[in-house]
């Protein structure tokens, strides 16, 4: 009988990259919203002192701060543990 290809051999054409939407769908479907790129390219190049990765506000500072937290504790304990795995056994 011998091995069967799994797959069928003839494929869809591929669509890259177009500005035209998909054969089969509206012009209008919702998940085609509004293209927020050039509103979010004036939020990040605004120079307002702060670090890109705080530009975005209460969030980003939120993410940031428990980022830190997370880091700083973590550091503490892993010098605490290091620290009970360095002492001799008591018998």
């Amino acid at each position: 009988q011998g091995l069967k290809p799994l797959a069928p051999s003839d494929y869809p054409h591929l669509i890259f990259g177009t500005s035209k939407p998909a054969p089969g769908l509206p012009a209008a479907d919702p998940f085609l919203g509004k293209n927020k790129v050039p509103d979010l390219q004036k939020v990040f190049q605004r120079s307002d002192g702060l670090p890109v990765h705080l530009k975005l506000g209460y969030p980003d500072k939120l993410l940031y701060r428990t980022t830190m937290a997370l880091t700083i504790g973590g550091t503490i304990y892993c010098l605490v543990a290091l620290f009970i795995a360095s002492q001799p056994k008591k018998q």
